[in-house]
C-alpha cells in the first residue's frame, strides 16, 4: 500500500484526464496527436493501477512506448513536457552512452540510480517547502544571536530563541539599537531586571530591522563545516561499480568534519544557517524511503536514441561491438528486476519506459525480439510539413517568434513578424530540409539565426526603432543561401 505522501502525489494525476494531458501538450507541441494520445493514456494508467484492487495491482505492468520518427519532430519535447506534467520521478538518458558489461563506459543500471537521485531531490524539495517557514524563523533567531550576543545577566532569563551561535561575548549592561541597526552597550548593574527587559526590547527592535531587510549588509561571524578537497570523488572512475560509490561515501562519513569560522554578510549567513536548519528539520531516511517508493510506483525513464544500439543481429566485430550486449543488459531492467543503489534495492517492475529513435539507418525490427516485446506500444511520428512550420512559429507558448521578440525587447526595441514573413520563413526551412539533411523543426532555429544575425548584432547601436520582418526581408536575407548549394555551410 503506498504511503500517504505517495498517494498525494498520485492524487495529482487524478485531475489530469488523457484529454487534458493532450491539451496541455498542444500548448507547446504542434501535431503528433497519436504520440500525445499514447503518452497521455500511459500516464493516466499510472493512477488507474493504484485504484485497482490490491489482488491484481501488482500484476498490471506498464505499457512501455517506443516513439519512432525522424529527428526534430517532437519526440524529446513530448518527454520533457510529460515530465513537468506528471510530477513523477523522471530522467532522460541517451542509450548511446551505455556499453555492455566489460567495456569502458556506463552500465545500464546507472539509469535507475540516476532516477533514484532525481526522486530524492524532488521529495527533498517538497519537504523543504513544508518546513520553510519554521526554518526561516529559526534562522532569524540565530542571526539575532549573532548580531546581539546575550549579556551575562540575561543567561538566567528565559531564552527568547534557540541557543546563540556566536556565544556570550558581552558582559552585563544595557543594549541600545539605533535606527540604522547599530547596537551599543551601556554599563548596567549585574542582575538588574531592568537591563534584561531592555535587552529584550532591543532584540525586538533589531528583529524588526532584520525582517525589513535593513541589516543584510552587516557582517557577522558564523561557524561552518569546512568542505575538504573532493579527493574521494576522484577515486571513483567513470563506469565504476556501485560498490565503489558506497565505499567512498563511507570514507567521507569516517573523516572528521572540520569546523571553521567565517566573517560574512547577513545575507550570506542567512543562506548558510538556512541550510543547517533545513538539514535538522528534514528526516533524510524518510525522504529516501518516500523517494524509492515513488520510483517503484511512478518512475518514468525516457530512453532516447535507442536506434543507436540497434543493428544487424549476429554481426561480429566492428566499432559497435557492444550494441547488442547493451540491449541484453537493458532487457532485465525493462522486464522488471532489482537494481542495487546506495539507498537500497529498487524494483523496476512498474517503472514506465518511453523509448525514442529516428531509425534512419536501422529499423525497430533490428532490436532483439525480447526487447521489442517489452515496448508493445509503437507510435510513428510524422515528418513536419511547411504548414506545420507555420504553426510551430505561431501557436506554441514558447514559439521562436516570441523568443526572439523577447530577446530584442531586452535592448529596448521591438520585433514583429508579418503573416507573409512567417510563411516565407517556413517555406525556406522546408526547401532547405528537402535539399539537405532533413532535421525537422530544428531547421527553423538555423533559418532564424541567419535571418536575424545582422539585426541582433547592430541592435545595441541602432536605438529603439521597431524591427519588422516581412516576406521581402526574408527573401532578401536568405535568397543567396536558399538558392546556392555551395553556401549551405552557413545554414547547417
Amino acid at each position: 500500500m503506498p504511503s500517504n505522501r505517495t498517494q498525494q502525489a498520485l492524487a495529482r494525476l487524478a485531475d489530469l484526464t488523457p484529454r487534458q494531458i493532450v491539451a496541455e501538450l498542444d500548448r507547446f507541441i504542434v501535431g503528433q496527436s497519436d504520440a500525445k494520445k499514447a503518452v497521455a493514456i500511459a500516464l493516466r494508467n499510472r493512477w488507474r493501477r493504484q485504484r485497482a484492487p490490491e489482488a491484481i495491482r501488482e500484476e498490471i505492468s506498464p505499457n512501455n512506448i517506443i516513439l519512432i520518427g525522424p529527428t526534430g519532430v517532437g519526440k524529446t519535447e513530448i518527454a520533457r513536457r510529460l515530465a513537468k506534467l506528471s510530477g513523477a520521478p523522471f530522467i532522460k538518458v541517451e542509450a548511446s552512452k551505455f556499453t555492455e558489461v566489460g567495456y569502458v563506459g556506463r552500465d545500464v543500471e546507472s539509469m535507475v540510480r540516476d532516477l533514484v537521485e532525481s526522486a530524492i531531490d524532488m521529495v527533498r524539495t517538497e519537504r523543504e517547502s513544508e518546513v520553510e517557514d519554521l526554518a526561516n524563523e529559526k534562522t532569524d533567531e540565530r542571526l539575532l544571536d549573532l548580531l546581539l550576543p546575550k549579556p551575562a545577566d540575561a543567561k538566567a532569563a528565559p531564552a527568547p530563541a534557540t541557543a546563540g551561535v556566536g556565544g556570550d561575548r558581552g558582559g552585563s549592561g544595557v543594549f541600545v539599537v539605533s535606527a540604522s541597526g547599530g547596537v551599543t552597550q551601556e554599563p548596567g548593574e549585574n542582575g538588574d531586571a531592568a537591563a534584561v527587559e531592555r535587552y529584550r526590547r532591543t532584540r525586538e527592535k533589531l528583529k524588526q530591522l532584520l525582517l525589513d531587510g535593513q541589516l543584510e549588509g552587516r557582517e557577522v561571524e558564523v561557524e561552518v563545516t569546512h568542505q575538504g578537497p573532493q579527493m574521494f570523488d576522484m577515486m571513483v572512475p567513470q563506469g565504476a561499480p556501485e560498490g565503489m560509490e558506497n565505499f567512498t561515501d563511507m570514507l567521507k562519513e569516517m573523516m572528521p568534519k572540520r569546523k571553521k569560522k567565517r566573517t560574512v554578510k547577513v545575507s550570506e549567513a542567512r543562506r548558510l544557517l538556512m541550510e543547517e536548519e533545513l538539514e535538522k528539520l528534514i528526516d533524510l531516511d524518510d525522504v529516501t524511503a518516500d523517494a524509492i517508493e515513488r520510483v517503484e510506483s511512478m518512475g518514468i525513464i525516457f530512453l532516447d536514441e535507442i536506434d543507436k544500439i540497434a543493428g544487424a543481429r549476429g554481426e561480429v566485430g566492428g566499432p559497435d561491438v557492444s550494441r547488442e550486449g547493451v540491449q541484453r543488459d537493458l532487457l532485465p531492467i525493462v522486464e522488471g528486476s532489482n537494481v542495487q543503489t546506495k539507498y537500497g534495492m529498487v524494483k523496476t517492475d512498474h517503472v514506465l519506459f518511453v523509448a525514442a529513435g529516428a531509425f534512419h539507418v536501422s529499423k525497430p525490427s533490428d532490436l532483439i525480439p525480447e526487447l521489442q516485446g517489452r515496448f508493445p506500444i509503437r507510435v510513428e511520428l510524422k515528418p513536419l510539413t511547411e504548414q506545420d512550420f507555420v504553426r510551430i512559429m505561431t501557436e506554441p507558448e514558447n514559439a521562436l517568434t516570441k523568443q526572439y521578440a523577447a530577446l530584442v525587447e531586452a535592448d529596448g526595441a521591438s520585433l514583429a513578424f508579418t503573416t507573409d514573413g512567417i510563411a516565407e520563413i517556413a517555406r525556406t526551412a522546408a526547401v532547405v530540409n528537402e535539399r539537405m539533411e532533413n532535421i525537422g523543426a530544428r531547421r527553423l532555429h538555423t533559418v532564424m539565426t541567419t535571418l536575424l544575425e545582422d539585426v541582433l548584432y547592430d541592435l545595441p547601436d541602432r536605438g529603439s526603432a521597431p524591427v519588422t520582418v516581412d516576406a521581402g526581408v526574408v527573401r532578401e536575407r536568405l535568397k543567396a543561401i536558399a538558392e546556392d548549394e555551395d553556401l549551405r555551410k552557413y545554414i547547417l
